[in-house]
């Protein structure tokens, strides 16, 4: 009942506005455009205008002073294909395949885990004729069953309500390294297939663009054939070649209401950016990349400038999940960048800095310029606020996890819109819970990566946290303590960087949050304990 109330008072909101901006002779102005920017792999102290010092984010920068900046925003899920899903469905990744959830990135050979009958955030905008298109990372799968990436690539985002997608089917660093636009691979020859290879057939892999082991591991390729696919894609050019599509789609349509959903695979390993970006930052390749999201961001911006469309539209940028400490992320922490600011953890984990995650929203007249929101919000809200934004009846959302953010964005609510929150890491075991100011976690650890040699790809946990000079109580010489309690409880508004396990001191709080966590668990999921 709260939900919906809330879905309605925010559509109120947006009706009230839209009236004030009725043009002359009483005609309602155009539905605004909206463009959501999902980076990848941004950490929350990865911006200048969330702390950083080492690398220049002059236009992500832009859209903070001209817009609200928002200080507790999280991803669902600390992982990259989870997250997706919940931006788009409005559904917590662990409603995915019938409710035993999804946790990890999407396998190659995945079929899409999205059901195409679920209402999806690019529905939300078709529903009212809204042009609407995907462009970059998708890593949610294609087809059904096992996808053997034959053409037509269906179902896929075309059958998820968008008119037009381009870009990485799965991600920069796992194959194959070809562009997808709408349902056919860019390239594509009858004559000479993408053939995915069995085990120990790698010597007959296609050969992909070369890169230095700084900028951190890739999966070698496992497909055969698709030369001419393969040559067009370039590790050193997806950014360029996103940012282009983004501008031109824009242009093409910017006579009509359009939905933009922008899934770069900036900052994701490999760091490969673009010649004219590199050794260009205080942060190696890792702030490298990150220069050369701002200026992806900035092409976008100025477009919607260029056309006189800036005005009406609200942009929303944002991130996947938290930064991840990888070979480039250990190399930026040693120059000094602190990727995930001063938060406990990295992606994949349950710690803050595995989802918390910077989130900026602009619309010129409706939001006011340079505020800053302690809100409660995730990515999941993404679903109900712009079923608001569009002004549509908040009913089809009942069976949602979404919340209505809108007040959020446009005011100042004086209490919560979010009064809890289901926050999940790679783990299962760790799947968490948001309540006000209490984070509980109902395990040992972060649930994440746990490497910490120099070998090791992905570091996480303890380890980890030691590298970066993160304090935590359960934490000793990068290890957990044997003494640990057996679970997590963090006041958030006092301890927001998770220095203190209160478990032990409040299990009253403990006993509510396990029971409310329980609800959402799948029935065979593991509960807590280390």
């Amino acid at each position: 009942m709260h939900h919906l109330l809330r879905l309605l008072v925010a559509a109120a909101v947006f009706s009230t506005l839209a009236g004030h901006g009725k043009a002359a002779g009483g005609a309602a102005t155009t539905p605004p455009n909206v463009v959501l920017i999902f980076a990848d792999d941004l950490g929350y102290g990865d911006l200048g205008c969330y702390g950083a010092t080492k690398v220049k984010t002059p236009n992500i920068d832009n859209l903070a002073r001209e817009g609200r900046r928002f200080t507790d925003a999280h991803s669902a899920s600390a992982v990259c294909t989870p997250s997706r899903y919940a931006l788009l469905t409005g559904q917590y990744p662990v409603r995915a395949n019938g409710g035993a959830g999804v946790w990890g990135p999407a396998p190659v050979n995945s079929a899409l885990i999205i059901d195409p009958d679920t209402l999806t955030l690019a529905d939300v905008f078709k529903n009212q004729g809204y042009a609407t298109a995907a462009l970059g990372k998708w890593h949610l799968g294609f087809g059904k069953g096992t996808n053997n990436w034959k053409e037509p690539l269906r179902p896929g985002p075309m059958d998820l309500g968008f008119d037009y997608y381009f870009g990485l089917p799965v991600v920069n660093s796992a194959p194959p390294y070809v562009y997808v636009e709408n349902d056919r691979i860019v390239g594509s020859d009858p004559a000479d297939p993408l053939i995915l290879l069995a085990k120990g057939q790698q010597k007959e892999a296609t050969p992909i663009t070369p890169i230095p082991p700084e900028a951190s591991q890739r999966t070698p390729n496992s497909f055969k054939g698709a030369v001419e696919a393969h040559k067009i894609y370039n590790d050193y050019t997806v950014g360029t070649v996103l940012a282009n599509k983004a501008t031109d789609w824009i242009t093409a349509n910017q006579e009509k209401p359009f939905f933009l959903y922008l899934a770069t695979t900036h900052i994701h390993h490999p760091f490969t950016p673009g010649k004219r970006f590199q050794g260009t930052s205080d942060a190696e390749l890792y702030g490298d990349f990150i220069q050369e999201l701002d200026w992806m961001v900035g092409q976008v911006t100025d477009c919607l400038e260029s056309h006189g469309l800036d005005e009406n539209t609200l942009v929303i940028f944002t991130s996947d999940n938290g930064a991840m400490l990888n070979l480039g992320g250990r190399n930026a922490v040693q120059a000094g960048h602190h990727i995930n600011g001063d938060l406990l953890g990295f992606k994949f984990g349950a710690w803050e800095g595995g989802h918390r995650v910077p989130f900026i929203a602009r619309w010129p007249g409706k939001i006011a310029p340079g505020t800053v929101s302690d809100q409660l919000i995730c990515n999941v809200d993404m679903l109900a606020t712009c079923t608001a934004v569009t002004g549509q009846d908040p009913s089809a959302l009942q069976n949602k996890d979404s919340m209505n953010v809108l007040p959020a964005l446009l005011g100042d609510p004086g209490e919560p819109l979010r009064d809890e929150l289901v926050l999940a890491p790679k783990s299962g075991r760790h799947l968490s819970l948001r309540k006000g100011k209490w984070m509980y976690i109902p395990a040992r650890g972060s649930g994440g990566f746990n490497g910490s040699r120099p070998s090791d790809h992905a570091w996480g946990g303890a380890p980890a946290a030691a590298f970066v000079g993160s304090v935590n109580s359960d934490i000793e010489n990068g290890r957990i303590r044997k003494d640990a309690p057996s679970a997590q409880l963090y006041d958030l508004r006092q301890d927001v960087n998770q220095t203190t396990n209160l478990y032990r001191q409040h299990p009253d709080v403990v006993q509510e949050m396990e029971s409310l966590l329980d609800a959402y668990r799948p029935k065979d999921a593991p509960t807590k304990g280390s």
